[in-house]
């Protein structure tokens, strides 16, 4: 049977969170040393152990069909592919620093400034919306260093924390785009590959599913059912079901992740009691 290539940052948090969201879909993998290929001997798919910015372009080149990779890195290379699903991991932002001491006022701060990027494409792009003439020097790893040596006089690199920029004397001034890990592929895969995507896209959606909602219990007299069930809707209603007790009824139904304390909260005054919150490994709906 063929299989289905997916390509695959060979290390960092990416790649660990990749393989991590494999095995949770039930998909298992040989080759732990990760030194190429990984084989799945219970679905059909090879793994591609790739650096992270070659991943757009083995894609595009047809070597893989699909891989998981940063967003940011997608839009960086522009190659006409499409995005499959949105995973929702390794969120970051890039944006725009310079020197803490720096005064900033407005975006026009970066006009005839010298940029230092690993990002050269969605920084140009960027500019020119803003109607922004700086100049771009491309360079790859240690971009926050860039100001201190006299390179550059900001630069325009991945944020997550913020604790990098602080450490170097520097300060975010302007997001240009939040990123996250998503799954991307060509768009017009053969019949046979797309069914396979297809199928792992549907236990995707059912880990992510079950990952943003929580699964409730509480008792509740019969004179706050109606009360209750107006705060717990359910997918389409909660169950409800008497207990030995008489007059008292179990309700069950599930709350999404987002809302869940304020949810809490109103359940508490309404005169819930004895309330379980159980994690679902699956939701499909």
């Amino acid at each position: 049977m063929e299989k289905l290539k997916i390509a695959v940052q060979k290390s960092g948090r990416l790649s660990e969170k990749s393989i991590q969201l494999l095995q949770e879909c039930n998909i298992k993998l040989t080759n732990g040393n990760r030194k190429l290929i990984a084989v799945s001997s219970n679905f059909p798919i090879e793994i591609l152990y790739l650096r992270d910015d070659d991943i757009p372009q083995y894609i595009n080149d047809g070597v893989a069909d699909i891989g998981i990779v940063g967003e940011n890195e997608m839009l960086e290379k522009n190659y006409p592919l499409t995005i499959y699903q949105r995973l929702g991991f390794a969120k970051c932002r890039l944006s725009l620093a310079i020197p803490k001491t720096e005064n900033y006022q407005s975006i026009n701060y970066f006009r005839n400034k010298k940029i230092a990027t690993s990002y050269p494409s969605i920084l140009k792009t960027f500019l020119e919306k803003n109607n922004i003439n700086a100049e771009i020097h491309q360079i790859s790893g240690s971009v926050e260093i860039s100001p201190s040596i006299g390179l550059a006089d900001a630069i325009f690199d991945i944020v997550s924390s913020g604790s990098t920029l602080i450490s170097n004397g520097l300060k975010e001034v302007e997001k240009v785009m939040n990123s996250e890990a998503v799954i991307i592929g060509n768009k017009n895969l053969e019949s046979q590959k797309a069914k396979i995507l297809e199928d792992m896209l549907f236990r995707i959606r059912a880990i992510q599913t079950a990952n943003s909602n929580k699964y409730i219990l509480l008792n509740a007299p019969k004179n706050k059912l109606e009360e209750i069930t107006q705060v717990i809707p359910g997918m389409k209603s909660p169950t409800i079901m008497p207990l030995a007790e008489e007059g008292w009824y179990s309700i069950h139904s599930v709350v999404n992740e987002d809302k869940f304390w304020e949810i809490i909260d109103k359940l508490k005054i309404a005169g819930a009691q004895g309330i379980l919150v159980v994690p679902i490994e699956k939701m499909i709906l």
